[in-house]
């Protein structure tokens, strides 16, 4: 009995997910769109992010049990890679200290799901400065005088549904900064150690790919490669050559990425450029770089083209990690894609003509990624619709509320022919 029940629900749920498309095809006699990994299938895979409720069903963050039904058809029919979009970071998987304080659960259910359903699987994140929990920090030695460091002001009111967006109750302690007695560098060692051999070792095998540390990289025009955070604080910048060979100890096979946001700008993409030469001349595995590539409608070809020119110069595999096109006018102002900044990033409504510009957009962007299609090895959307999305307000994906293909879907689709160049 619970095996039928559980077959009906999956009927149901892929029923509704394609009532949309075959509405559209009777009623106005299209067709119904072709999947995105089938369109890009000589290119690379075509992922997204996925939230909790999308793995383990139900109803979800301001979504009904129908309309997550109707995702997850979504997320079934145009993606072949999948990675969670909060579950695998450290204040939900390790919100407590020690062995006992794990909570795979999310994470098992996401990993599942991929493989049950044919996807390749991406881990994030293992090291990375916010959504880490207070304990992993704490110990006995005062902070340095200068150490003030109040957590940032959370902005209010975000309206964002995904769990990662500021302000958001249920991470607990962690999400700004923590500012008590602190662990020594053997100690936060030790734990981030242990931390990266429970993880990544629990999905050996199964999780091909992982983002290992995430954003270090200074923003701004000053002259620090790496942002300061607790882990270059207490460690010492070799945090990150610490980081990457502790997982490759744990998974020897898995792909090893860094990643970070604004690497369409030069600023931060030379930073980059100093970062990982350092670490290649130490030998440290990495093994790809992960370009979150949270961008906006101003984008253009050019600007991604010159992107991916200058960072394939490393010689390593890009990932497009976590893509977005925000049509918010408060994010037409930059390449940054800090948590913290994404209520002003998503304010002031939509830009004049946002459907136009968000096509136009999207397609200089794939026509980029598919003209360096021989280094980029990876596209991951991060949501599977607008929804979804943390950045709901700057409608910044394929799909809309209703999981209804947008212009910008048609403009993407009809860039695979595209090799090189206009």
């Amino acid at each position: 009995m619970n095996n039928l029940h559980r077959f009906l629900r999956r009927m149901r749920a892929l029923v509704l997910g394609l009532m949309p498309l075959l509405l559209a095809r009777f009623v106005t006699g299209a067709e119904a769109p072709p999947a995105l990994k089938d369109v890009f299938k000589d290119c690379f895979p075509i992922g997204t992010a996925a939230n909790r409720s999308m793995v383990m069903g139900g109803a979800g963050f301001r979504r009904s049990a129908d309309q997550n039904a109707a995702d997850i058809a979504t997320l079934k029919f145009h993606f072949n890679q999948i990675v969670a979009e909060n579950d695998m970071k450290w204040q939900l998987i390790h919100p407590r200290e020690g062995g006992n304080g794990y909570e795979f659960g999310p994470a098992d259910a996401l990993v599942d799901f991929g493989l049950g359903n044919g996807m390749q699987v991406a881990g994030h994140t293992l090291v990375w400065h916010s959504q880490t929990p207070n304990w992993v920090f704490a110990g006995t030695n005062p902070p340095p005088p200068d150490a003030t460091n109040p957590p940032p002001a959370l902005a209010a009111g975000t309206n964002g549904p995904a769990t990662n967006r500021p302000g958001r109750g249920g991470f607990g302690p962690g999400f700004g900064r923590y500012t008590g007695p602190r662990a020594s560098r053997e100690e936060l060692l030790q734990r981030m150690s242990n931390h990266i051999h429970t993880v990544v070792g629990r999905y050996k095998g199964r999780v091909k790919v992982w983002d290992v540390v995430n954003e270090a990289l200074a923003d701004g025009q000053g002259t620090n490669v790496l942002r300061t955070s607790l882990w270059s604080e207490i460690i010492g910048p070799d945090f990150i050559a610490s980081a990457f060979r502790f997982a490759h100890a744990a998974d020897p096979d898995a792909i090893l990425r860094y990643n970070d946001y604004g690497l369409e700008g030069a600023a931060k993409r030379k930073r980059l450029m100093t970062l990982i030469r350092e670490l290649q001349a130490q030998q440290v595995p990495v093994h790809a770089i992960g370009s979150q590539a949270h961008v906006n409608v101003s984008t253009t070809f050019e600007a991604m083209d010159q992107a991916l020119t200058e960072i394939a110069t490393l010689g390593l595999p890009i990932h497009i990690t976590e893509l977005d096109v925000n049509g918010a006018q408060g994010g037409q102002g930059g390449f940054g894609a800090n948590v913290a900044d994404n209520a002003a990033t998503t304010q002031g409504g939509l830009v004049a003509d946002a459907d136009k510009r968000l096509a136009d957009a999207y397609a200089g962007i794939f026509r980029a990624f598919v003209k360096h299609r021989d280094t980029v090895k990876l596209i991951t959307f991060w949501g599977v619709n607008d929804a979804v999305s943390w950045r709901a307000q700057g409608r910044p994906l394929l799909f809309d509320g209703e999981n209804q293909p947008k212009s910008a879907f048609q403009a993407v689709i009809t860039t695979v022919g595209t090799r090189t160049a206009p």
